[in-house]
């Protein structure tokens, strides 16, 4: 668990699992000898001594104004996935935020960025055999465009998390389709960066002159700071991925902005700063 102070917001962070991913898997051109090009700046927090990515999935759970708001809820337990490494996982989660001082019952809102596999797995949890809101008196926010396309998918990958994980909470009424530009209070808000997904969103954050935003999977690793251009592997438009990921680094290079990586390995946050006419990524604790 770490956590930080962005003004009077504070945010909190909840490791599900951290390791070291084949580059390939998820970017292309992230080869083991293309990372080890770059080990100056990325090892050894964002790479391996082989060259393999560093990466982690994890939640943010921010206070603001008095709400306990969690964002994106890692792959959950108990679920059948294609992937092996993330099928019926049976880990501490639930207990690590307990640990860090936050019951289920006492969060408010669960934003989800998008609506991938990694991202809505705590939404729900299994009880007496049916999926049920994990978090029983949170409003869930869905963006509005992410769920009308993703909830009519034909792909069993995408459609089962859907199905598991956060239909149950439309269907219980606990859940908020929203625009990508909806604020939860005075200090957090969305902002739209779709390419990745095509409603995902960013959450910005600002208080007391200090600021702070969480990508979401605009980007996954440091690496595309350099290569915005750089095909992911999961993204829906490859060509408005690029654009954002470019944009978002314009937007917040060489600034005060504390950058959360969602999939970033520990610390998990740092600032963008220009590279020549691209970007690096300077980690901070």
């Amino acid at each position: 668990m770490s956590t930080w102070q962005i003004g009077d917001v504070k945010i909190t962070r909840i490791i599900e699992s951290e390791g070291a991913w084949p580059g390939t898997w998820l970017l292309p051109d992230a080869t083991p000898e293309n990372m080890k090009k770059e080990a100056s700046w990325l090892f050894p927090v964002f790479t391996d001594e082989n060259g393999k990515l560093r990466m982690s999935i994890h939640a943010l759970v921010i206070e603001s104004q008095g709400k306990r708001i969690i964002v994106d809820t890692c792959i959950g337990n108990d679920k059948v996935r294609s992937n092996p490494a993330w099928s019926k996982l049976k880990l501490p989660f639930l207990d690590d935020l307990k640990k860090a001082g936050y019951q289920r019952e006492g969060i408010d809102n669960v934003v989800c960025t998008h609506l991938h596999v990694d991202h809505v797995g705590w939404n729900t949890m299994l009880q007496d055999g049916k999926w049920v809101p994990t978090f029983p008196n949170a409003r869930y926010i869905v963006g509005g465009t992410e769920w009308d396309y993703w909830s009519r998918s034909e792909d069993k990958d995408s459609r089962d998390p859907v199905e598991d994980s956060v239909r149950p909470v439309v269907e219980s009424g606990h859940a908020q389709l929203v625009d990508s530009n909806h604020r939860i209070t005075s200090e957090v808000w969305l902002e739209p960066t779709p390419g990745h997904t095509p409603g995902h969103h960013s959450v910005r954050i600002s208080s007391k002159g200090q600021d702070a935003v969480i990508t979401g999977d605009l980007i996954h690793h440091p690496v595309q700071f350099l290569y915005p251009e750089w095909d992911d592997s999961f993204d829906s438009d490859l060509g408005m991925a690029k654009k954002t990921r470019r944009a978002f680094a314009e937007k917040y290079a060489d600034s005060n902005v504390i950058v959360f990586g969602t999939h970033f390995a520990t610390p998990s946050c740092g600032k963008i700063v220009r590279s020549g006419g691209a970007f690096k990524f300077k980690a901070v604790q």
